[in-house]
């Protein structure tokens, strides 16, 4: 017979067993205004640079479309041919419009490969590390250290220097300077999976071990991968800039808001602020907005909110 008391706990129990135990990624994202007008700013701004340079006003790194006689005009100022430049031009004739929008598009390449590809190498090699353990273990930790032991830019200095210039030479270096992070923090995560009841029974099965990390560990380890990797593509845009701004990364015949906020530099204290300061404005927003998902992202995957 039923203990009273017994029948009465069970029912209380019962509709909080059936309740969700936490509300969905997006409805978490839409529940915040901030992240909800972010996400959409920059689905826009993304949208734009995808397009943008098929409809730019001018081909800005084509030397058949530039006129030394409409350099450094001011924003809002017409051409000879009466082209109007609304946020002016640079000292080569470059329509700003047309150089931030095709700037923004290697921007945007050069984060998401970079920190795809880093992502992807520390990944694996923090899942095993935690997996396989022992020598192997230490041996990656140990390049980890070292890799992090060094301020990032200075590793990506002296890597261009050696490889040259180029977008490819860019991506390759900030893939060297990140992926010891996502190592490290999948190494972290795995090793909190590893000694859970599905990893024993995988292992009981007889499953292999690469079926074992890559099909069982690495799915529950995504999340915090996830959030970190959003977040390091503004880190990887920003350090492209920086690169590109001290001359070791993308080359000048290539479009890049480093470049034009370097070539602009020169002539701040003559007027012409406009070279520089809307590069310097896009690569801001764009900064900004991909800060603010990956800071709203993080909130939202975290389990103890």
């Amino acid at each position: 017979m039923t203990h009273p008391a017994n029948s009465e706990n069970a029912r209380t129990i019962q509709p909080l067993a059936q309740t969700p135990r936490r509300r969905s990624i997006l409805k978490q994202l839409r529940s915040r205004p901030t992240a909800t007008g972010s996400v959409i700013a920059l689905v826009i701004l993304i949208g734009l640079v995808l397009i943008g340079p098929y409809f730019a006003p001018q081909n800005p790194y084509d030397l058949a479309n530039l006129n030394l006689l409409d350099g450094r005009l001011a924003p809002g100022a017409e051409s000879m041919e009466g082209r109007v430049y609304w946020l002016g031009t640079d000292d080569q004739g470059r329509d700003m419009l047309s150089a931030i929008l095709y700037g923004l598009r290697i921007s945007l390449i050069v984060g998401l490969s970079a920190v795809g590809l880093a992502a992807t190498i520390g990944s694996m090699a923090g899942l095993v590390a935690a997996y396989v353990g022992g020598f192997v273990d230490t041996l990656i930790m140990r390049v980890v250290d070292f890799i992090l032991g060094f301020p990032t830019i200075l590793v990506a200095l002296v890597l261009l220097a050696m490889v040259g210039r180029g977008v490819d030479k860019v991506i390759l270096a900030l893939v060297v300077v990140q992926w010891a992070h996502y190592a490290r923090i999948m190494r972290s995560r795995a090793l909190q999976e590893r000694r859970k009841e599905y990893v024993e029974a995988a292992e009981n099965l007889g499953f292999p071990a690469w079926r074992i990390m890559v099909f069982h560990l690495l799915p529950n380890c995504l999340a915090p991968v996830m959030v970190f990797a959003t977040i390091q593509i503004a880190t990887a845009i920003a350090l492209e800039a920086t690169l590109s701004f001290l001359g070791v990364g993308v080359p000048i015949t290539e479009p890049s808001l480093g470049l034009l906020i370097a070539n602009g530099f020169q002539y701040l204290l003559s007027g012409d602020y406009w070279i520089s300061m809307f590069p310097g404005v896009a690569l801001l927003v764009l900064i900004l907005l991909i800060n603010i998902v990956g800071d709203r992202l993080r909130a939202a995957l975290d389990p103890r909110r």
